[in-house]
């Protein structure tokens, strides 16, 4: 848990909030489809709980966060331009919002997927 220090009194920032911030900015990015879910987390969505915080490990010391975010990247996109601005924006997100230092984002990108396509309507289906 990150932790600062003021005149009034403590401010502290729970590594899950930083988490979901993180997983937020990386999904914004254009060419990442999700954060990928890592194995801890895979058996909390088999129970039907969806985790904001997926894909991402914080490492928070002293006013200083360093992130891990995994990614699955839209097939046909840059691989190496899309994990880039996921750093450039992950670090923007967490620094904006949180006040701490982020002192590295290291992107894994654990998949290329297709796009989900969208589910048709009942008009739609019904024209089939």
């Amino acid at each position: 848990m990150s932790e600062g220090k003021l005149n009034f009194g403590q401010i502290q920032i729970a590594d899950e909030v930083i988490a979901v911030i993180a997983a937020t900015a990386a999904t914004e990015v254009e060419g990442v489809l999700n954060t990928s879910t890592t194995s801890g987390k895979a058996f909390v969505e088999f129970l039907g709980m969806k985790s904001q915080s997926k894909g991402v490990k914080v490492i928070a010391e002293e006013g200083e966060v360093s992130l891990d975010v995994d990614v699955v990247v839209i097939f046909g996109t840059q691989v190496q331009v899309v994990a880039k601005e996921v750093q450039k924006k992950v670090k923007n997100a967490v620094e904006t919002m949180t006040g701490l230092s982020v002192t590295n984002v290291n992107v894994n990108v654990c998949g290329i997927a297709k796009e989900k396509p969208l589910k048709p309507t009942k008009v739609e289906a019904e024209e089939e």
